[in-house]
Order: structure tokens, then C-alpha cells, then sequence
């Protein structure tokens, strides 16, 4: 009986997870602000709230246990506009944290590694009297431009905005500020390590490759696949 039991158990998650994923034209995905063609989240989802506020675009992937949210929590009224947008083409890793309260806008074709975390909000901790969690956060709008890429585990704060075709490294955390097209960040807390001028090319030049034809760059995949 336990063994009929636990190969019930793994074809009913293996059937969700080929069939159970969120896709357009679902009641699932008519919740959402917008849902374009071809797009889907994959079957399990982790914490899904505040649809009416997100729009994603048209062939756009988001990967198993992912956060998407709008607001603090389900059933608020956040206004007429969305607050979360994602753009057509992206590819949004397992595990990952997109947690919107004041404005975050992902391009087209941004895609990312497994456990990203991108927020506009943070936490204030002026008042010393007061603990941190209950003090009011501060809102600050991200944008991350199209055609860039997000390591694993890279963390995007309040106030980014990252130009078209940025690299950020695996496991970076990226403070406020602007950031140039095709600029590659990596660190904790995160600078441009590389960009590309158009006159000099890409600053530090890129290396040759390596042994067997493969990039001996340092900086060649930075964020990790």
C-alpha cells in the first residue's frame, strides 16, 4: 500500500508539472493586469498576489517557486496603474523574488538565474527607537533595461536602473543608481567592473580565448548560468 501510495503521489506531481502551470487564456492568468501568448509560470508557484497589478508580456517564462507580488498583501486596492511589468521574450529563474510596491518595469528579453531577487522597497531604520520591521519602508521604482542578463542569486535594490544588455554577476547585490548600457556589474555591493565604449570597445578589454577554443576571460560569464 505505501508503495502504491507514493507512486500515486509522484505521477500526480509529475502530471502538475507538466500540465498545472499557469498560461494564457487560463482563470488563472485572466487575473493578472495582462498575460501574453505563449507565456506561462511553471506549476509550483510559491507566492502569487496581486494579479490585477501585473502585466506580463508575450513569450515570457517564469520558473517553478517563483514570488511575484504586488502590495503587501492580497486584496488591497493599489490604484489604476500596474505596478509590476515584465516584458515580452524573458526568462525568469526558478525561485525567484519579484516584489513590487512602488514601480518595477523588466524589459524585453531579460533573463535571469534560479533565486533572483528584485524589490522597490526597503526597509528604514532612522527612527533608533523604533525596530526596524516596524518602522515604514521606503519605496523606490526599479527598472532593469532589455536584453539583460541576471546571475543566480543576484539581488536588484530599490532604485535600480540598469541600461540595455547589462550582465550582472552571480550573487551581486546591485545598489540605487544608474547604470550604463552593456555595463557588466559584480561584487557585493556591486560596481561596474566592465563596460562598452563605442570608439574603445569593451573597458577592460576582453581576453583572448583559452585553451580549447573556450574564453579565458574572467568576466566572460560572470553571472553564472
Amino acid at each position: 500500500m505505501a508503495r502504491l501510495l507514493s507512486w500515486v503521489v509522484r505521477a500526480a506531481w509529475a502530471w502538475s508539472r507538466q500540465h498545472a502551470d499557469i498560461r494564457a487564456g487560463t482563470r488563472a492568468a485572466r487575473r493578472f493586469a495582462a498575460f501574453g501568448p505563449g507565456t506561462s509560470i511553471a506549476f509550483p508557484p510559491a507566492t502569487i498576489f496581486g494579479e490585477p497589478w501585473i502585466e506580463l508580456g508575450a513569450h515570457t517564462l517564469l520558473g517553478a517557486d517563483i514570488t511575484l507580488s504586488a502590495g503587501f498583501v492580497p486584496g488591497l486596492d493599489l490604484g489604476p496603474r500596474p505596478l509590476l511589468r515584465i516584458g515580452d521574450g524573458c526568462a525568469i529563474g526558478r525561485g525567484s523574488h519579484v516584489v513590487a510596491h512602488a514601480s518595477i518595469e523588466v524589459g524585453d528579453f531579460v533573463y535571469t538565474g534560479p533565486h533572483v531577487y528584485i524589490t522597490d522597497q526597503n526597509h528604514s531604520y532612522r527612527d533608533t527607537e523604533t525596530p526596524v520591521g516596524l518602522q515604514w519602508p521606503a519605496d523606490d521604482p526599479v527598472r532593469i533595461g532589455p536584453g539583460t542578463w541576471i546571475g543566480a542569486n543576484a539581488v536588484i535594490l530599490p532604485g535600480v536602473r540598469l541600461g540595455r544588455n547589462c550582465v550582472v554577476a552571480a550573487g551581486s547585490v546591485v545598489r540605487p543608481g544608474e547604470y550604463p548600457d552593456h555595463s557588466v556589474i559584480a561584487g557585493v555591493p556591486g560596481r561596474v567592473v566592465r563596460r562598452y565604449d563605442p570608439e574603445a570597445g569593451w573597458m577592460p578589454p576582453l581576453r583572448g580565448p583559452g585553451p580549447a577554443g573556450r574564453p579565458a576571460d574572467d568576466a566572460a560569464d560572470p553571472a553564472g548560468a
